[in-house]
């Protein structure tokens, strides 16, 4: 390749002319010298002098130098020398996109005078490495830009065997590695991403001498500038700053510089600064971004009187405060910006950005619809209303607090339980009491008719209203603070007479849950004047209700718990009383039912059957829906039966036609999660004796019942069964004027209880008559005897009296019985009948009297 060029040049040569000629022949470089300057920037340097016949030439010379890494040509560059420097020294450097130390490069240099190609050439070649004792790995220190081609070698010491070579941090798959020479290997690689700003290491490992060894360069791999977006603008009417967007990351030890060309301005990443008269117009400014891989010029063009910057007010403070309003004033930190229009924006907590204000030099401003004693943080920015450029800063933070006030009508509502109404209201929120409430008055009275208003006074949420259930009531609740009391909040009562809103009267729907909520609807009510009102409750808790007034029809009920059964009830909200229109029940979310749901489990046998039975299962167990039940049971032999119920109510199965055996008995609960909370039972049935003992049992019951009925009626009715069995017998008892009379004597008989002494019973004989008088016997007159005693016993009775003193012993008198008469029913054989003792001694002595007489 080198003969063929110099054969080139002679054959050019010798068509110049006589005088290219003979300058030609005689003028050429020398003294040339090669070296490679910094590894790291792969830089060439040669450097040569003229030969002195080259001072004849008067024109300029073109000196070419052709860069060759073995047989190939990797570089050709020209080199203009002018008369003036012909005879001086001259320099040319390059830098290569390949590794040189991997192998020595050569350079040939020529001069050319017009057309003319001088013969005389000379040929240099870099210097090559010295042997060191371990691997050398090149280029060093070498920055690369990302996504670039890369060449590393390695350069092994005489006698060194090559192990492999990589990058750290890539695959050594993702290079090819390549042997240039005996002791030099490249690899080549894509570098697809970038470095730390400390660099990665490439990593040569080598056998030297029988031990293995290592060495290595660093790369720096990285990105260009690509800073974008450059404005300027003033902040204080008198100096220039200029902000531009940072671009990416760029991996690199030494960082991308900044430069306003044309400018004193101080730079710093994203921004440069300076004085500078602004009140100019329109002018233009240019920045440089440079590091080792590129550079970037961004430029921006502005008056800079439309680009005013403003910072933030200062001072801010209020300068009067009302429960519902305040005042707000600031100061400029710049006298200027009083003379200029401007807009401001407040910023309220609670409340959020306020409607801006403007005007020149602007520095209060009014805010309105605050909550009374509540306490409120705010900040200010502003910005010129002319020429919009950006919004200043916002302020640092003023804090204040309103003046307090009547607290807010309270949100009423009510429950019913059967009959009973109860008002309840929702607790004020800290920024609805504007204070703390000191009690609530409730005040309700008849819609119809003119009674007097009844109020009371209560501390807590929620007031009972005992009725007339028939009456419609207005009930008017307000809240009282040191402020004073609220405007009322009416509710009127539903009657007993109308839906109202008793939800015992509405079957209840069920209904699912999801995403931590019900999403409730319902088909629009004419009656529903002022919207809807919704109330939602846990069904085991009637006291935790919470409600909420929509104007439309449908809303989602949020922030509720699983497994947690919720009643809730659609109310249109009316002119008059609240008109309910469905309940539903149901879960956000069903859960399986844990732990131990049938409590005091217990059986009963009846005969051959046997009923199970357990306590009612309270709403606050139930994490699901109960579906019914399940009583299942198997005996000794091992055979299955079961009953169940749809019931979610039941608290008894029962099993039948058991025979006597053991059973081992299991309730199970049905849910749409399948069966829960299984409970078992072992029963021993016993034979069927409960026939004859129910039997014996019941006949006990009956005599005893009966005896004592009898014995309860016998004692109440003793009086009158003894006067009918057996009733007392009247003592009979003579009185004087029975005694002393010829002509009348009578017999009288004591009706008192006393006893009477009988003598034997009369003995009536067969034959003997008894309906005639006994001769000397003068029967007393009918009239005197009391017919009670003798009605129905005797009929016609004659008997003889012998009256004696008490110490003689009466004679047996003798009976004059008349003969028997045909047709007389019976003979009776009177023996004697004593006279009644006389009860005192005044009477034994009349009767004595009598008889002397």
């Amino acid at each position: 390749m080198i003969t063929f060029l110099l054969l080139s040049l002679l054959c050019h040569s010798s068509q110049d002319g006589d005088t290219g000629e003979q300058v030609v022949l005689h003028c050429g470089p020398k003294n040339l010298k090669l070296k490679l300057l910094k590894s790291c920037d792969q830089t060439l340097e040669a450097t040569w002098e003229d030969d002195p016949s080259c001072s004849a030439v008067e024109e300029e010379l073109v000196y070419q130098l052709l860069v060759l890494v073995g047989d190939e040509q990797v570089h050709h560059d020209l080199v203009t020398v002018t008369p003036e420097q012909i005879g001086s020294s001259h320099l040319w450097t390059w830098t290569s996109h390949v590794t040189l130390e991997c192998d020595s490069p050569s350079v040939i240099l020529s001069v050319r005078y017009r057309n003319y190609t001088s013969p005389r050439r000379q040929e240099g070649t870099v210097p090559g490495m010295t042997n060191c004792k371990d691997p050398e790995v090149y280029p060093r220190d070498q920055v690369f830009e990302v996504g670039s081609r890369a060449t590393f070698c390695c350069v092994l010491p005489a006698g060194g065997t090559f192990t492999h070579m990589d990058l750290v941090g890539y695959n050594r798959s993702d290079g090819n590695i390549t042997q240039i020479n005996n002791q030099t290997y490249s690899l080549t690689l894509v570098l697809n991403q970038p470095s730390s700003p400390s660099g990665t290491d490439v990593i040569c490992e080598a056998t030297i001498q029988h031990r293995q060894t290592d060495n290595g360069a660093t790369a720096f791999i990285g990105y260009p500038p690509d800073d974008k977006e450059l404005q300027c603008e003033t902040r204080d009417l008198k100096s220039v700053e200029c902000h531009w967007t940072v671009g990416r990351d760029t991996h690199l030890l030494r960082p991308t510089g900044y430069q306003l060309v044309g400018s004193a301005y101080k730079c710093r990443p994203g921004t440069c600064w300076g004085e500078e008269d602004v009140s100019t117009g329109e002018r233009s400014w240019k920045l440089r971004a440079h590091n080792e891989l590129g550079t970037v010029e961004l430029t921006d063009t502005a008056d800079l009187m439309t680009r005013v910057h403003m910072w933030a007010p200062e001072s801010v403070t209020a300068w009067t405060v009302n429960p519902r309003d305040v005042s707000l004033k600031w100061s400029w930190k710049v006298q200027g910006y009083k003379d200029l229009n401007i807009t401001c924006e407040v910023n309220l907590s609670h409340a959020g950005t306020q409607k801006p204000n403007s005007g020149v030099g602007l520095d209060f401003a009014v805010l309105m619809n605050l909550i009374p004693n509540w306490s409120y943080n705010v900040t200010v920015r502003c910005r010129t209303t002319q020429h919009f450029w950006k919004w200043s800063n916002w302020s640092s933070t003023f804090n204040f607090r309103t003046k307090g006030d009547v607290p807010d009508a309270l949100d009423v509502w009510m429950k019913m339980k059967d009959n009973e109404i109860s008002i309840i209201w929702k607790i004020l929120l800290e920024k609805q009491s504007h204070g703390h409430v000191l009690d609530y008055t409730v005040t309700w009275s008849k819609i119809k008719g003119t009674e007097q208003h009844n109020t009371t006074t209560v501390t807590h949420n929620h007031f009972p209203l005992r009725l007339d259930t028939t009456q419609q009531y207005v009930v008017n609740v307000t809240a009282r603070n040191v402020n004073g009391s609220s405007s009322p909040s009416t509710i009127i009562t539903p009657s007993s007479s109308s839906a109202g809103l008793n939800s015992s009267r509405v079957k209840a729907s069920r209904m699912a849950g999801g995403g931590g909520g019900f999403n409730l609807s319902w088909s629009s009510s004419p009656a529903a004047s002022c919207g809807y009102i919704v109330d939602w409750r846990p069904s085991s808790d009637h006291s935790m209700v919470t409600w909420i007034k929509v104007p439309q029809t449908n809303v989602f009920l949020k922030n509720l718990r699983e497994g947690q059964r919720y009643s809730m009830s659609i109310s249109a909200c009316t002119r008059g009383a609240a008109l309910l229109l469905e309940t539903r029940e149901g879960y956000v979310q069903e859960q399986r039912i844990q732990g131990d749901l049938f409590k005091a489990l217990k059986w009963k046998q009846k005969g051959s059957d046997v009923e199970v039975s357990w306590d009612r299962i309270s709403l606050k167990e139930q994490t699901a829906f109960i579906q019914g039940y399940v009583l299942e049971w198997s005996d000794t032999d091992g055979q299955d039966n079961n009953v169940s119920t749809d019931e979610p109510t039941s608290t008894s199965l029962t099993a039948s036609d058991l025979k006597t055996s053991s059973y081992t008995f299991t309730v199970t609960a049905r849910t749409a999660l399948g069966g829960c909370c299984s409970e078992h039972l072992t029963v021993h049935v016993n034979p069927r004796t409960d026939t004859l003992i129910r039997t014996v049992v019941i006949s006990l019951v009956a005599v005893f019942s009966l005896l004592t009925l009898v014995s309860v009626v016998c004692y109440r009715q003793w009086a009158c069964i003894k006067q009918k069995v057996y009733p007392p017998i009247p003592r009979p008892q003579l009185t004087d004027t029975w005694l002393k009379s010829t002509g009348e004597h009578r017999l009288h008989v004591d009706p008192g209880p006393s006893e009477v002494d009988i003598a034997p019973p009369l003995l009536c004989k067969p034959g003997v008559q008894v309906n005639q008088p006994p001769p000397n016997l003068t029967p007393p007159p009918r009239s005197g005897l009391p017919s009670s005693l003798f009605r129905g016993a005797f009929q016609n009775l004659s008997y003889d009296l012998m009256m004696q003193t008490e110490d003689q012993q009466p004679p047996t008198p003798p009976l004059h019985l008349a003969q028997e008469q045909p047709g007389s029913h019976m003979t009776c054989d009177l023996t004697y009948i004593l006279v009644p003792q006389p009860t005192s001694h005044e009477h034994l002595t009349n009767i004595s009297d009598t008889e002397t007489s």
